[in-house]
């Protein structure tokens, strides 16, 4: 049976944005309103569920790794509440955005690495972000791709673009059907 995966973005998709700064404590990450019900529609399709995240927060020092980890942690306890599951891989990068790590969005490294890892067949996956970083590493490492935000249609290549997480989830059982 091929292995196919939902790779998510984190911040914008999973919890709301930071506008100008990072999410450093758990009390600063809020969930997106409309990522329990994304999340577990996927999940019941039998997709395998990923955290695709850049945290330069952690190589700029205004975070360390067990802080950044403890977030993850609160993340995927509260997932697992509200849903009965929760991700089964968290895949971040800490690089400075100048560093050229090819861990870090818009390369495909951390992608790489959790299909390596989970033996996932990319041609039947999908990543979900809300910049076109988050695109082109799907497309590098050969996702189909979903854009959240307010974006022309069809920039920067993504397969599907939506305004809203909201207007996403409501096409969400068609894209899960195909």
């Amino acid at each position: 049976m091929t292995k196919k995966a939902f790779f998510f973005d984190r911040d914008g998709i999973i919890n709301k944005r930071k506008i100008g700064g990072y999410i450093t404590t758990k009390e600063q990450f809020i969930f997106e309103v409309d990522f329990f019900n994304i999340f577990q529609k996927i999940v019941d399709q039998g997709f395998i569920t990923i955290v695709i995240t850049n945290q330069q927060g952690v190589g700029k020092g205004l975070m360390s790794e067990a802080e950044l980890n403890q977030i993850h942690t609160m993340m995927q306890d509260a997932i697992n509440k509200k849903t009965g599951f929760q991700f089964d891989g968290i895949y971040y990068c800490g690089d400075l955005e100048d560093s050229g790590s090819q861990r870090r969005k818009p390369f495909p490294g951390m992608i790489e690495e959790a299909v390596k890892d989970f033996d996932i067949d990319v041609s039947h996956s999908w990543m979900i972000g809300d910049s076109p970083s988050d695109v082109q590493a799907g497309k590098s490492a050969g996702c189909k791709t979903i854009l959240i935000g307010d974006y022309a249609k069809g920039f920067p290549n993504a397969d599907l673009v939506y305004s809203t997480l909201k207007e996403f989830l409501v096409s969400l059982p068609l894209i899960l059907n195909k």
